[in-house]
């Protein structure tokens, strides 16, 4: 069985990229609890910390390259089981385990010097509601 874990990058100006990584395995609610419990606010990650794509660079198409509104944080959005044809859509990232073991690691201490957006913080971020 698979599953996917869908985050997106919201700049300050409330422009989205959304992504998506396909894993070996099913999270369980405990499984979800615990990553929740690694966010950053319950929904904020370095995504360059836990070895998952970046999703910035794909509004740089749109804005030409770095903005003032960008920032080093990804967004949390769901974990969802996925169908046969997800699975031939997308290549595995790796396991359930794999991923839950790279958030414990950088739980309640995200470096956003590993982001290009290096020098941003949350307090600079404006997320609308």
């Amino acid at each position: 069985m698979y599953s996917v874990f869908e985050y997106l990058y919201r700049d300050a100006a409330n422009y989205k990229a959304w992504g998506s990584v396909l894993l070996h395995g099913l999270p369980s609610p405990s499984d979800i609890d615990l990553l929740v419990g690694c966010l950053e606010d319950g929904a904020y990650f370095v995504a360059e910390q836990v070895g998952i794509p970046v999703l910035y660079e794909t509004l740089y198409a749109v804005s030409g390259g770095q903005t003032e509104d960008d920032h080093a944080f990804h967004e949390f959005v769901a974990w969802q089981v996925v169908t046969r044809e997800g699975e031939e859509m997308l290549t595995a990232w790796g396991s359930v385990e794999d991923l839950l073991n790279a958030f414990r690691v950088a739980k309640h201490n995200w470096n956003v010097n590993l982001s290009r957006h290096a020098g941003c913080d949350m307090g600079a971020m404006s997320i609308p509601a």
